[in-house]
């Protein structure tokens, strides 16, 4: 069993000290990289419902509200953000 000597050598030593010291980097790397770079939003998240005002548009885009309606709801909506 003991055939090339009775323990590790100085190789052994520098070879453990190098792979642990590579371990503890990558995993140093690994926690970085999770919180530098966290994961890009779910694709089947649901989308924005649209602004009041380009819902408005749109009913005016149809023909669902005439010239006058269109323009006192808008003015309704900016007043009701001051």
């Amino acid at each position: 069993m003991h055939w090339y000597g009775g323990g590790m050598h100085w190789w052994g030593y520098g070879l453990m000290t190098v792979s642990a010291l590579a371990l503890f980097a990558l995993v140093v790397a690994a926690v970085v990289a999770l919180v530098r770079y966290p994961s890009p939003p779910a694709a089947n998240s649901p989308p924005q419902p649209p602004a009041p005002e380009q819902l408005l548009a749109q009913r005016y885009a149809r023909g669902e509200i005439d010239d006058d309606e269109y323009r006192r709801r808008l003015h309704t909506l900016e007043g009701a953000r001051t």
